[in-house]
């Protein structure tokens, strides 16, 4: 069973809209680009209607590009089926306030058709719960960590949107990472949204500087994956609503410039129902147990046929640059930086650090493809060789994609995908990626004409 993650009682929430202390509910859930939609209802047609029966919203939601237009293609909706309602089904595990949106509540929901309630298998959300589901029925239970970096710019969204988001002004001046002073600068924004999360049911572990101008990574308590993916979708959206308040913006995207990009490291481990860490072997001399030794042995096996789960957009691949902390190689090592997985701690602490995914990773699939290709090494029993030790950059061994054009061709072709996942989800994220990859190859960049106007 998930664990709560939301800190608000549907009891406590009547009695809040009684006293007129809550007046909204935002009903929402994460799209295929993994951002946070839905709507705002009045809190009390929530709590006399939407909490038991779900709101409707159009099902072309899950079939747009990046601008919300409609793209042709998608089995699940189309102009000549009508274009018609599913249902937000409320998780009323999930209810809490925002503290940043006075007299706001909100609740995740849980897609599904309006015809028959039955669940939209393509939702991000239902992906994900489907690998839970899997791995339940073995009696593991996935805990999971997201360390999801971004970028602070001194320019407001809609002044960086003038200006086509050319010469905007990053919050520091030189690299900061781990640097105290010049984050100091932008304490005011980062601690608003530290105990806006906290305020929002969230544990926030504390915040850092990085190497990018600007750049900051504020990290959050591990949880039931499920927990973590739904606390990912609110902090991402409502940093960016908090930071709008203070007139500045900060980005995800996973490479802004040439610099460094914005990372999401993910990490991974299993327990038993009891609570026990499936990953740990006291007895073994490197901590690793069987279980987990299969676990890495899958999501090695997948990584490249999956990287499109990591690694999403167009601008993904840009970040995947040698000697820059960002993966390049397909390989696993002991708390070893250079390599795509990474693992680290003991006993309950043992886990495997995903470092493929970047800030702009709808995390609810990156997840489902984590577990489903660890669960696919513990049932196929699957053979971990030796830790790389070294550089991995250097290393003789298999490159992450290097373009979404490939990860969508390895990912339409593999078997495993199809078997895990099913044709319909599949076939669905593969159309998503080639909408994408056919809009930037219509493009004309800045990059063309500042080397083409008159030099070419």
């Amino acid at each position: 069973m998930v664990p709560h993650s939301g800190n608000l009682t549907p009891e406590a929430l009547r009695e809040a809209v009684a006293s007129g202390e809550v007046d909204t509910v935002i009903v929402a859930f994460t799209d295929v680009q993994g951002r946070l939609v839905g709507k705002r209802v009045s809190a009390r047609l929530f709590v006399e209607d939407v909490m038991e029966h779900g709101a409707e919203c159009c099902n072309y939601l899950l079939a747009v590009d990046v601008e919300l237009n409609t793209v042709e293609g998608y089995a699940l909706t189309s102009w000549e089926s009508g274009y018609g309602d599913m249902a937000m089904i409320p998780d009323l595990g999930t209810l809490r306030r925002l503290p940043w949106l006075p007299g706001t509540a909100l609740v995740i929901g849980d897609l599904a058709l309006a015809s028959d309630r039955s669940p939209i298998s393509v939702s991000p959300r239902q992906i994900l719960r489907r690998q839970i589901d899997r791995l339940g029925a073995r009696d593991l239970v996935p805990y999971v960590g997201t360390e999801l970096e971004f970028i602070v710019f001194d320019d407001d969204y809609r002044s960086a949107w003038r200006q086509g988001y050319r010469d905007l002004r990053p919050a520091s001046d030189y690299n900061i990472d781990y640097a105290l002073h010049a984050s100091s600068r932008m304490e005011p924004l980062l601690r608003d949204i530290r105990n806006g999360m906290d305020g929002a049911g969230m544990y926030c572990e504390g915040v850092k500087g990085e190497c990018n101008l600007g750049q900051q990574e504020i990290a959050f308590r591990y949880a039931h994956a499920l927990n973590t993916c739904d606390n990912h979708s609110i902090y991402k959206s409502g940093a960016k609503e908090i930071a709008d308040a203070h007139g500045k913006s900060i980005t995800f995207m996973a490479k802004f410039d040439e610099r460094e990009g914005n990372s999401c490291h993910v990490h991974t481990s299993l327990r038993g129902t009891a609570g026990d860490p499936v990953f740990a072997d006291a007895v073994a001399a490197d901590g690793m147990s069987p279980t987990f030794r299969h676990f890495i042995a899958g999501q090695l096996a997948a990584l490249r046929e999956f990287t499109l789960l990591y690694a999403p957009n167009i601008n993904s691949y840009k970040r995947f640059v040698a000697g820059s902390f960002a993966p390049t190689a397909v390989a696993w090592g002991h708390d070893n930086r250079t390599c795509a997985l990474r693992v680290v701690g003991r006993g309950h602490a043992m886990r495997v650090e995903n470092r493929v995914p970047g800030g702009d990773v709808n995390q609810y699939l990156a997840v489902a493809g984590m577990l489903a290709s660890g669960l696919h090494g513990i049932e196929n029993q699957l053979q971990l060789g030796e830790p790389l030790a070294g550089n991995a950059y250097e290393s003789d061994v298999e490159r992450v994609p290097t373009t979404l054009r490939e990860a969508a061709d390895l990912f339409e072709g593999s078997a495993l995908a199809r078997e895990v996942f099913g044709d319909e989800v599949v076939d669905h994220y593969v159309h998503a990626a080639r909408v994408e990859v056919a809009a930037f190859d219509s493009a004309v960049t800045d990059w063309e004409r500042v080397r083409g106007f008159e030099r070419l």
